[in-house]
């Protein structure tokens, strides 16, 4: 028979319990913290990255906007003027597409969080 689960040191018993319940609270707030930890890598990963997935489609419409705007002070007819819009286009949606994926990810980043 163990010294500590003896019937005749029951103040032994309730020091052990104490000890014990103490290491489980501190066990228990030390992984609580290590989970909210990593999820808040997580989600700051998912923020960040969002952000600058939407500055760089930004980028990409402010290049549209330039060359847009070159191609009409240049006063090309309008054919060229037509090519310059074709060739423009698909960067302007995808510009768009990326600054819109990047601002989705920022707002369930923060709503996660």
């Amino acid at each position: 028979m163990d010294l500590l689960d003896s019937p005749v040191s029951g103040l032994l018993q309730e020091e052990k319990s104490g000890l014990h319940r103490l290491a489980m609270g501190v066990a228990l707030r030390y992984l609580s913290r290590m989970e909210q930890s990593t999820s808040n890598v997580l989600l700051n990963g998912m923020i960040w990255g969002g952000a600058s997935l939407s500055v760089l489609g930004l980028f990409g419409l402010g290049w549209c906007v330039v060359t847009v705007f070159r191609a009409r002070k240049a006063k090309l007819d309008d054919a060229a003027m037509r090519a310059v819009l074709q060739r423009v286009l698909p960067r302007n949606l995808g510009a768009l597409f990326l600054s819109v994926i990047g601002l989705m990810f920022v707002i369930v980043g923060i709503f996660l969080k």
